[in-house]
């Protein structure tokens, strides 16, 4: 089967169960005392598959969810950070060109160089740098299309929606940017500046959709999401 298949396939099953997830939680999910496990677990999935929303518009970036069809790549990018949270494909794939082209440096974008250890101060300049006032502006429509023309419950929209949201960008900067670029007594291996997470298949799967493998990302950047454990 082809990279192309692979990475389509799996990209629409991440999207088709973010989705469904979503209008579930937001427009139907009726709280029982059995969400005091539920919701926890409707959450936490909503999350991890909002961060694989994330690496299948990053394989988009680099090309490798469909190679040779830059157009497809573009349009299936920029369907998974739209719904999102109303991202621009084209401005968080020039910010990511930017990433590689300077790791670790001050021009970096993903990279925070007054405090490159402290995860706190990073990881604030790392939301304010991407959620700006443009997908500020954009959520706050559809929330209120969500609330005031489909009469939304807030409580839902908040524990399905927002929540999932804040905690799928703090997972995908935590394993696919601050761990695998944050300065350590040991110095990086090369000019990438980036290390990998050494965790089982599963764990790896589960952090961040192998992106914590990121020495090998950087190595081979064509090499999509899926594939990274055999590099």
């Amino acid at each position: 089967m082809s990279q192309a298949a692979v990475g389509l396939g799996l990209a629409a099953a991440i999207v088709t169960a973010w989705l469904s997830l979503h209008v579930y939680g937001v427009f139907f999910h009726r709280w029982e005392a059995i969400d005091l496990i539920r919701a926890p677990v409707i959450v936490a999935l909503q999350a991890w598959l909002g961060t694989g929303m994330f690496i299948v518009a990053h394989d988009a970036i680099h090309g490798s969810l469909a190679p040779g069809h830059p157009r497809l790549n573009r349009a299936v990018g920029q369907i998974c950070v739209g719904l999102y949270a109303g991202f621009s494909f084209r401005r968080l794939a020039e910010k990511h060109r930017q990433h590689h082209a300077t790791p670790g440096a001050a021009s970096d974008p993903d990279f925070y160089a007054p405090s490159p250890s402290a995860m706190p101060p990073w990881f604030l300049a790392f939301f304010r740098r991407y959620f700006g006032l443009r997908e500020f502006s954009i959520v706050t429509v559809v929330l209120a299309i969500y609330l005031l023309g489909f009469r939304a419950s807030p409580i839902n929209a908040a524990v399905f929606w927002g929540l999932p949201a804040i905690l799928s960008a703090l997972q995908l900067f935590t394993f696919g940017t601050y761990l695998p670029h944050r300065h350590e007594a040991q110095p990086f291996a090369d000019h990438h500046r980036a290390r990998s997470l050494d965790y089982p298949w599963l764990a790896s799967l589960l952090a961040c959709f192998h992106f914590g493998r990121h020495h090998q990302h950087h190595l081979s950047p064509a090499t999509p999401w899926w594939r990274l454990p055999q590099v």
